[in-house]
């Protein structure tokens, strides 16, 4: 049996997965993401060191490795993660600074400058990118600013998946999903822009020579093969940004299927055949980005999700918690046992998720969430029923912005994530959108979809269809309860009113907090 690997560069861990061509997982191990915060001046400053990512990657390729029957029967590996973290690497090879981390909060200035120069229309209509402080262009404006004797020095700027492929095979490149985080580059012609490195004063130098995902970028060099345990020779193929690569064995590749990732966060994305970098689809918060499979883009917006859930089990869980420690179960047994004994509508409760702002489709970072209907009678079963039926609303609302804006039909949608272990939380889902979810039976999509970007560039797979058909499992189907259509239906005009009805109040309670 061959096999292929999967290597996950992620926020909290470094995954790296062995399947065989079938998707089954043949062995994994992982390493934890480590975050430094090297600057006392700058407690809120985080970052990733180099030296931390490789190792840390190394030691888990070398205990997968180290399980398998036969190593040299690997076929290829592929890498995916985290999009907009980069570092600076001279013509050696070396590292010359560490990863800025997605939280690092430090390119608030470049962004604003970027905004007030260069503009949010001008970026979404070459680029299809909302504004974020995380982009990569604004490292390299803040490394221009504060460190310019380390950018003058710099040869490329690797985003953090280029940095292991370079250490797997020595190559310098990209692939075009992940480009696409830079700010620089150009969903039409799929090249980096001219016209915004011009206006950013970006040198085109920097940015490494991007490709197709399942490009075979070289093979695992000695050195390589010596740190991880792969062979010798290996097949390096480009992977792609995670939330894409994550698409793959599921489906989710075609247009007309949504994807739902939920954990911490919710992406709503879906594939389309051309980049729509319209200014209807600017506003609403969507992002275009090229796509790891061939010939496709990617349109998607992301929000947080079971961050609220955590909040108020953090927050407010004290009853659940005394449950658990004194009859078993865990917290959240406790709090969706209670919200599964509150009735469709959650007792007349309405919850808006804009606890870190809203994304998408009103774009408006300083948005507060709230409870509303609240009386005497309402238990913490109501709230945590809220909250899930809040969090629903949510994504009908983002779906119905992405069929809106882009001019299509959601055919099917298919949920992947840590939710979808939640039954609860997807029949609701299922209820509120009136429309069946699709939960397969994939345990971890992202670097599952990196493995089979691997297969591609090696020919073990045609393309991402005959992988699909390979690789995917059939898995829950949660159906729409009829009976409930008009309960949500009417839940869901009531939570669109929030906002708009919300939006002065909570301005001013800001203005006078900050007071």
């Amino acid at each position: 049996m061959d096999y292929l690997v999967g290597i996950d560069l992620g926020s909290t861990s470094l995954k790296a997965v062995v399947y065989d061509v079938r998707g089954n997982r043949v062995a994994s191990a992982s390493r934890p993401t480590e975050r430094f915060k090297p600057h006392p001046a700058h407690p809120d400053w985080v970052v990733w060191q180099p030296e931390q990512i490789w190792g840390g990657t190394a030691e888990a390729l070398r205990e997968a490795v180290a399980r398998l029957d036969d190593p040299r029967r690997i076929r290829a590996v592929a890498v995916t993660g985290m999009g907009m973290d980069g570092v600076p690497m001279d013509a050696g090879g070396r590292w010359l600074y560490p990863f800025i981390s997605w939280l690092d909060p430090r390119t608030a200035p470049q962004l604003e400058w970027w905004k007030a120069t260069i503009g949010t229309a001008k970026t979404f209509s070459v680029g299809g990118n909302p504004l974020w402080a995380i982009h990569s262009a604004l490292r390299i404006l803040w490394m221009a600013e504060h460190e310019p004797a380390i950018l003058a020095r710099t040869d490329k700027w690797l985003l953090i998946e280029d940095f292991l492929n370079f250490m797997l095979c020595g190559r310098a490149a990209t692939d075009y999903s992940m480009a696409s985080c830079t700010l620089l580059f150009d969903q039409r012609r799929l090249a980096w822009s001219d016209e915004m490195l011009g206006l950013a004063g970006i040198d085109r130098r920097l940015m490494p020579d991007a490709y197709p995902s399942g490009t075979r970028l070289g093979d695992v060099s000695a050195k390589a093969a010596a740190a991880t345990g792969l062979p010798a020779g290996t097949p390096v193929i480009l992977g792609g940004h995670d939330h894409l690569c994550g698409a793959l064995p599921v489906g989710a590749f075609r247009p007309g299927v949504v994807l739902d990732v939920t954990g911490t966060w919710e992406i709503v994305s879906t594939a389309v055949s051309a980049p729509v970098l319209t200014p209807q689809v600017e506003k609403m918060g969507l992002t275009i980005q090229a796509h790891v499979a061939r010939g496709m883009h990617g349109a998607w917006a992301s929000t947080p999700a079971a961050e609220s859930l955590e909040w108020f089990r953090r927050e407010y869980g004290f009853e659940a918690r005394r449950k658990a420690e004194t009859g078993g179960g865990s917290e959240w047994d406790h709090l969706f046992r209670a919200a599964a004994a509150s009735a469709p509508g959650a007792g007349g409760v309405t919850f808006l998720p804009h606890l870190c702002g809203s994304t998408c489709p009103v774009v408006d970072p300083s948005a507060m969430g709230a409870f509303v209907g609240l009386r005497s009678l309402t238990t913490q079963g109501d709230m945590v029923r809220a909250i899930v039926e809040g969090l629903d609303y949510q994504f009908l609302d983002i779906l119905r912005a992405v069929e809106t804006g882009l001019g299509i039909a959601a055919e099917r949608i298919v949920a992947v994530g840590g939710a979808t272990q939640n039954a609860f939380w997807m029949q609701n889902k299922a209820d509120v959108v009136g429309k069946p979810i699709e939960a397969p039976q994939v345990e971890e999509a992202t670097p599952l979809g990196a493995a089979i970007l691997a297969g591609i560039g090696v020919g073990i797979y045609k393309n991402e269809q005959d992988a699909y058909e390979k690789v995917g499992r059939p898995g829950r189907v949660y159906e729409p309860d009829g009976r409930l259509a008009r309960t949500y239906a009417e839940g869901f005009e009531a939570y669109r009113r929030l906002y708009p009805a919300l939006k002065g109040i909570h301005a001013k309670i800001a203005g006078r907090a900050i007071a």
